[in-house]
């Protein structure tokens, strides 16, 4: 049994509420109040991938390419990650619920040779079917959270390709490369009645000369600080900013508990991830980047903020593009 199954449902590593528990009045009425600038007054982009650098990819070295929300694709030491891509709307119907504001960098067809996919849990902005079912097809292994492969198999995707994964287990890829899936706060399900049926996690991805981590969606924790003692140290962390509110703190960690989380974790470059890319709460939606400058200043924190597509090549110091400006 799974360390964190209580027989019935996965559990988080401290008593957390998940959005709405408790204060459903509080969240009607935010839902009923008119927010501005959820969403871009203007399509952002176009955005591209750079082809020349993603097609050729060196050895020794750690490159990110966000392609929007929690879609990164992590090239390290000679070997090519992505995290979970959802190209389409976060939503189980593509005629309604959140739609990007913007269209991936790079389509299924386009994207370079991957060397495996990670998927950190079930949710609709996490894991979209038609992406995955085409992605799938390549070939490309996938590695998730348990129970998640269940769902990936029902769409036709071979049991072989997939290892599901419990928090710290590690699975060794050879030539000195390890995926380790390491604790979350958080919680699953696709729809209202298979809650926390699979489980969600982050993953630690090392290389023989690099080491990064893929924190996905979580709420602040103690554990953090654990992840970074035994599987750090890391060159790149990449937190989540966005789709945050104080209603549902213990699940999303927003800018300020992101930057608090960087500190716990001692990595060396903080990448914000999970926004700018879906309206999926009441904030503004430049505001966590914008936080997170605050935070990162006052906290004295090297931040890496890319624009959509752009490739970043750590060289040990942050890197900020204000791409949002030209978009409000």
């Amino acid at each position: 049994m799974a360390s964190n199954f209580d027989g019935k449902v996965y559990i988080n590593p401290i008593p957390t509420k998940m959005g709405g528990d408790g204060n459903m009045g509080k969240m009607l009425a935010e839902v009923l109040k008119k927010h501005p600038n959820t969403k871009p007054a203007k399509t952002p982009g176009p955005f591209h991938v750079d082809f020349e650098k993603l097609n050729n990819l060196p050895k020794d070295i750690l490159r990110i390419t966000w392609l929007g929300h929690s879609g990164l694709i992590i090239e390290i030491d000679g070997k090519r990650f992505l995290t979970d891509p959802v190209f389409r709307r976060a939503s189980p119907f593509q005629f309604a619920g959140p739609k990007r504001f913007f269209p991936t960098p790079v389509s299924v067809d386009e994207m370079p040779k991957l060397d495996a996919i990670i998927i950190s849990h079930d949710h609709y902005d996490h894991l979209d079917d038609k992406t995955i079912i085409a992605l799938a097809k390549k070939g490309t292994h996938i590695y998730t959270s348990l129970g998640v492969g269940a769902i990936l198999q029902k769409w036709g995707i071979p049991k072989t390709q997939i290892t599901e994964m419990d928090w710290w287990q590690t699975v060794d890829l050879g030539d000195g490369f390890k995926i380790t899936a390491a604790p979350a706060r958080h919680f699953s399900g696709r729809s209202m009645f298979n809650r926390n049926q699979t489980l969600w996690a982050s993953y630690a991805i090392k290389g023989p000369v690099h080491n990064v981590y893929y924190g996905a969606d979580s709420g602040i924790h103690p554990l953090f600080t654990e992840i970074g003692e035994r599987l750090g140290p890391f060159d790149i962390t990449m937190l989540e900013i966005g789709a945050s509110d104080e209603l549902w703190r213990d699940i999303h960690m927003g800018p300020d508990y992101a930057t608090d989380a960087q500190l716990m974790l001692k990595g060396t470059v903080m990448m914000p991830i999970h926004w700018g890319t879906f309206n999926l709460a009441f904030h503004a939606w430049t505001q966590p980047a914008e936080r997170v400058i605050e935070c990162a200043n006052e906290k004295h924190i090297d931040l890496l903020l890319p624009a959509p597509g752009e490739t970043y090549t750590f060289n040990g110091k942050g890197y900020i593009n204000k791409w949002w400006g030209k978009f409000r």
